[in-house]
This record gives C-alpha cells, sequence and structure tokens, in this order.
C-alpha cells in the first residue's frame, strides 16, 4: 500500500499528538498505526516516585496539614527549622503528575490512545481548583478512574469515576447523607424534605457524564439518583474498615428504599443499587447519542457530520459501549478523514505538538507555566463540563495574542532549528505557500520558528 505523507501529517495532527522529527517519514500507513495501539489493548501509565494511590496521597496531604497545625500551636518562640521550607506535598504530587503526563506525551509513536486519555479525563472532569485534596488526587484519578477502562466498556469507567475519591470530594458527595438514613434522622434532616442531601454528583452524572442536557430526565430522576448516591463517601482516620481516604460506602448515611429512576425501580441493596442504576445509564440510547456527539466532536469538527455521530451512536449500543471498538468506528469513518483541518488545536495539544516537533524535553514548571497563561492547565477546568471543545473557547484575539507569546519563547529555546526543516518534518505537504514564503522572509531562525508554530496549518487539526 502506497503511504500517502499527506494522509500522515494529518492523522498525527488530528487522531494524535502531532509530529515528531521523522515522523512523516513513515512506511507504513497511518492507519495502521493508530489501529495498531488501539488492538493492543494497553494504555500507558505515569510513572514516579510521587504517584502513589489516592489513600496514600490523602493520608500524606491530612500528615502534613496536622503537622502545620501542631507547629502553629507551639510556643510562639520556639525554633524553626533551618533552610527553605519544603514544597507542599500538593505542589509536589501535582507537578510530579504533569511531569509524568509531559513524559508519556513526549514518547508516544503516534499518541491516539493518549489523545483518548485526554478526551474521557475531560469528559469526565475533576478539578484542582477545589482546594489541595483535589490538587493531590487529580492526577491520582485520571491513573486509577480514566486510563485502567479507556480500551475497555463504558460502564466501567463510569462507575470507576463516578465512585473515586476525588469525584466523590470535588462534587460533594462524602456530604451527602440520605434524610431517612439513621445519620439523617439524628441530625433531624428527616423532618425537613431533602436537607443533607447533595444532588450534584447525581445531577452531573445525568447531564454530562450519560444521557446529556437533552437525554429525556426529569428533576426527580436527579433526585432519585441523589438518594442513591448518598452513603458513597471517603474513609475516614478512625473508621474500622479500609484505608483512610479510600472509597467508603457508608450504610447508616445511605437513603433507603427503593428508588425509581428513568422509568425502572432499583431496590435498596445497599451499595449494588447504584452499580444497577450506573449500569444502565451506561447503556441508555441517550448515552450513545451524548458520548458518540462529544467523542466526533473532539476529534473531527465542532459541528460533526451527523452520519459520523450516528454511526458511533449504533456502534456504541450494539458493541455494548466497548470503548475500543468505538475508538476503531471513529478512524475508520471517512467523515473523520476530511482534508479540511476543521478543529483548532487546545492549548494542551499546541504545546505538546509543539515540543515533540521540535524535539525540546519539556521542563514541567516552564509548561505548566504556558499552560496557564494559555488557559487549560491539566486539570483544572473551572466547571464539572470540563474544557470546552470548541473554537471560540481558543481562537479568540487574546488568545491568539498569549499563543504568539508562548510560540516566540519555544523559537528562542529552538534558534538552531532551521524553520524549513522544521515545517517540512511537522507539517510536510500541509505547510501552504503562504507559510513557505513567510519562512523565506523571516529575520531570524527564531522568527522563524514561530511563524511555523503559529501557522495556520499547524494551529487547527
Amino acid at each position: 500500500m502506497t503511504v500517502d505523507p499527506r494522509r500522515t501529517a494529518l492523522a498525527l495532527g488530528r487522531f494524535g499528538l502531532g509530529a515528531r522529527p521523522g515522523d512523516l517519514a513513515r512506511e507504513e500507513p497511518v492507519e495502521e498505526s493508530l489501529r495498531r495501539e488501539v488492538l493492543a489493548g494497553t494504555v500507558p501509565l505515569p510513572s514516579g516516585p510521587d504517584l502513589s494511590a489516592t489513600p496514600t496521597l490523602l493520608a500524606g496531604l491530612g500528615a502534613e496539614e496536622q503537622a502545620r497545625k501542631l507547629v502553629r500551636a507551639g510556643p510562639p518562640d520556639a525554633a524553626m527549622p533551618a533552610g527553605p521550607a519544603p514544597q507542599p506535598i500538593q505542589e509536589r504530587v501535582y507537578r510530579a503528575e504533569v511531569a509524568a503526563r509531559l513524559a508519556l506525551a513526549q514518547g508516544a509513536p503516534t499518541g491516539f490512545v493518549e489523545r483518548l486519555v485526554w478526551f474521557w479525563a475531560n469528559h469526565f472532569t475533576v478539578s484542582v481548583a477545589r482546594g489541595p485534596r483535589m490538587r493531590v488526587s487529580a492526577g491520582a484519578f485520571e491513573r486509577e478512574a480514566i486510563r485502567p477502562h479507556v480500551l475497555g466498556r463504558f460502564r466501567d469507567m463510569l462507575l470507576a469515576a463516578a465512585t473515586h475519591p476525588a469525584m466523590l470530594i470535588y462534587l460533594d458527595n462524602v456530604a451527602s447523607v440520605g434524610p431517612n438514613s439513621p445519620a439523617g434522622q439524628r441530625k433531624g434532616s428527616g423532618l425537613h424534605g431533602n436537607k443533607g442531601l447533595n444532588e450534584n454528583l447525581g445531577r452531573e452524572l445525568l447531564e454530562l457524564h450519560t444521557l446529556g442536557a437533552d437525554g429525556g430526565y426529569a428533576q426527580a430522576d436527579v433526585t432519585a439518583l441523589a438518594r442513591i448516591l448518598t452513603g458513597w463517601s471517603v474513609q475516614r482516620d478512625g473508621q474500622a474498615e479500609g484505608l483512610p481516604g479510600s472509597t467508603a460506602f457508608r450504610r447508616g448515611a445511605h437513603e433507603p428504599g427503593a428508588m425509581a429512576l428513568m422509568g425502572r425501580t432499583y431496590l435498596d441493596v445497599g451499595p449494588e443499587q447504584l452499580r444497577m442504576a450506573l449500569a444502565d445509564l451506561a447503556a441508555h440510547p441517550a448515552t450513545a447519542r451524548h458520548v458518540a456527539l462529544r467523542l466526533a466532536r473532539h476529534f473531527v469538527a465542532d459541528d460533526p457530520p451527523p452520519a459520523l455521530v450516528a454511526r458511533l451512536s449504533q456502534t456504541f449500543l450494539d458493541q455494548d459501549g466497548d470503548l475500543a471498538r468505538l475508538a476503531l468506528v471513529l478512524i475508520e469513518s471517512p467523515e473523520a478523514w476530511d482534508p479540511v483541518p476543521r478543529k483548532v488545536r487546545s492549548p494542551q495539544e499546541f504545546l505538546v505538538a509543539a515540543t515533540r516537533g521540535l524535539a525540546l524535553a519539556p521542563e514541567p514548571r516552564v509548561v505548566m507555566g504556558a499552560l496557564a497563561s494559555l488557559g487549560q492547565p491539566f486539570w483544572s477546568a473551572p466547571a464539572p463540563n470540563g474544557y470546552p471543545d470548541e473554537a471560540g473557547a481558543w481562537a479568540s484575539p487574546e488568545g491568539l495574542r498569549t499563543r504568539l507569546d508562548v510560540a516566540a519563547r519555544a523559537g528562542q529555546l529552538a534558534a538552531g532549528t532551521d524553520p524549513t526543516a522544521f515545517a517540512d518534518a511537522v507539517l510536510g505537504p500541509l505547510a501552504t505557500d503562504e507559510t513557505r514564503t513567510a519562512l523565506r522572509r523571516a529575520e531570524s531562525r527564531a522568527q522563524g520558528i514561530a511563524l511555523v508554530l503559529m501557522a495556520p496549518e499547524f494551529q487547527r487539526r
């Protein structure tokens, strides 16, 4: 089979993390590279000494906070340890998590599976903006609830995400108490309707994670799912069962009785009540449409082709939410290979593609600063619906000015790189005559590199 370098360049941007030097000279058709990533069935796991399990991280944070309290409560003339104060655990862990993701992105041959991880982590958003517990556990959430299921079944990822300590903390389910549960009765909440019941997680599970805003659910369904979720919390110190910081089901805080959700009744069978409810939501036709639309919008176009969305939706239903099969159908669909690039690279995609193309070793502190200025730090979406996928969110005049600043800094770091060779390596036949003319007129190599990074054919995928 003849290899089309234009198709290779298109795929490395649209489905992957961007071309590295030499990638456009591959002799294997790019479709086979993408397919092989999925069929291998493996999802790379970040690694590093600070990347522990969630209970360990939360316990470490708690111990550090307790130590600080003891220091503050000590004698006012107590001597402080010499030297600079140690970096707080949440900052050390957050930087380590980012560094591990950047290393995986830099080394990925194509990066399709890594892009799928990014997509699903954004679909099931948790945010470090909610405080130290989230800052220390957001990366672990991705490692523990998302990556193991990216090529598995949607229902398994849904359950893992919904019951992970980070999600329970982020959407306040740890504080949700069934009004008629023993704990609720002790607080007197049973006398006041739904007092003590927190609907945040139940609402987002329906609106964002499964059915979608137009999925046909009502407020009564939100309340029912919130009641099913009561009792799902995080283990505290001094409790008899489980590690502190791990997921816990507290029977005494769980709302008793059967619950009617989306036309089905779920008996009060403890933690199985939630598992059955989520399994049915995962198999719902509205969930299939919602997931298909978001997947097509992320990879193909802000307004994706209806035929592609319909094909993905039907595959989701026919294959019982098999996400590997869904990914294969995406890359096998002709609509996904429209030669016109219709997506604007998000800041994370832009920065990773730049460092891959320039063969720069990403320094976590520098990358974190650049992503903050561009508006897309890792796991920092301002709301539970995650970072937006539409061009308008990233292609504003202010956003493009910031990208230009970042591109200029990258050009200075790679000033020894020949801009024309760089354009050939990362864009190849996608580079337009206008871009090549601008490169010939560049006043310096650094400016030429910046021009390639800001070219429409690099900014879009």
